[in-house]
């Protein structure tokens, strides 16, 4: 079979366009284009001299007649297509100005990710459909310190509020403790249709929604762990490469800020976390003397969103 080769790798800058409600914008590729009828996430070739950034807001405007008043930095993917070697730099737009007209595609749809009704995607973009399921907060479990009864008391609350996904990472509970905990945590997510992934322990992993693997685990492994969710836990560059490598379906980086749980060690700073968090294929989320509050920071240096273990349980 002939490999194809190709001249280098074309810049593509693409917005995951999104209102309020979650539902964001696709269209439809037109018949003269390659992949005609296709569905794709607005946006276009980076020219040279261009940022991505600057690249996005120029195309939205070209192909959209909208004005961009808010994106984010979000995920990097690369794909081959027949045609082209493509490396996509999608931003998350959170708002704009205008009325969209497009000039483009045959058509444009507002989508959700979990009730899709268009097909097929454009596969380089179907990756990041994944992605948009996953919400904007990962809370974290403190039962050994405030009890089990009040944790799962605390976690009734925050599903009732919208809470939809939990890690629960309890190293110091006795293990039947922690097992019956799991048990009842995720038997109360599943209530509220929210998922739950259970730290390090992959026997319990099988009674939740996926595992979530300390750094250490992650940087043995060899192949992803064969869960419908895995996400895991890194503090280097190296670390979360190694998630993209094995197809982790996102990663938590941090501290960002100082701790109580690593009392004297400084946090690394947005500025930071937005150079280690760049142009990675998974989403990342940011967690470390976090809460709610922190989201819009969180999102501007790139992050899926927050991770919180204290926060998560304070309104």
């Amino acid at each position: 079979m002939k490999t194809r080769s190709y001249p280098g790798v074309t810049e593509v800058a693409a917005a995951v366009i999104v209102k309020p409600d979650g539902s964001f914008l696709l269209g439809q590729r037109a018949p003269d284009t390659f992949y005609p009828g296709y569905w794709e996430f607005p946006g276009g070739k980076v020219e040279a001299g261009e940022t991505p950034r600057a690249a996005l807001v120029r195309e939205l405007h070209e192909e959209l007649e909208i004005e961009v008043l808010a994106a984010t930095p979000w995920i990097m993917r690369e794909h081959i297509y027949e045609h082209a070697h493509v490396r996509l730099h999608f931003f998350r737009v959170t708002a704009w100005r205008g009325e969209l007209k497009d000039h483009v595609h045959s058509a444009l749809s507002w989508q959700r990710a979990d009730a899709l009704d268009v097909a097929p995607m454009l596969p380089a973009n179907a990756p990041v459909l994944a992605a948009l399921r996953l919400p904007d907060f990962y809370a974290i479990s403190q039962a050994a310190a405030i009890g089990v009864d009040a944790q799962l008391a605390a976690l009734d609350t925050a599903l009732s509020r919208g809470l939809r996904l939990l890690q629960l990472r309890e190293p110091t509970l006795a293990p039947q403790q922690f097992a019956h905990f799991v048990q009842a945590a995720v038997d109360l997510c599943r209530s509220c249709g929210a998922q739950c992934l259970v730290n390090g322990d992959a026997a319990l992993a099988l009674h939740a929604d996926g595992l979530h693997l300390p750094a250490a685990k992650l940087t043995a492994l060899t192949q992803r762990p064969a869960f419908p969710l895995v996400a895991a836990s890194c503090h280097t560059r190296a670390e979360l490469e190694q998630a993209a490598r094995l197809g982790i379906d996102f990663a938590v980086l941090g501290p960002v800020k100082p701790t109580a749980t690593h009392p004297g060690r400084p946090g690394i700073g947005w500025e930071a976390f937005a150079q280690l968090a760049a142009d990675l294929p998974l989403p990342v989320y940011a967690l470390g003397g976090l809460c709610r509050e922190d989201m819009a920071a969180a999102q501007a240096a790139g992050a899926q969103g927050v991770a919180a273990i204290r926060g998560a349980w304070t309104y």
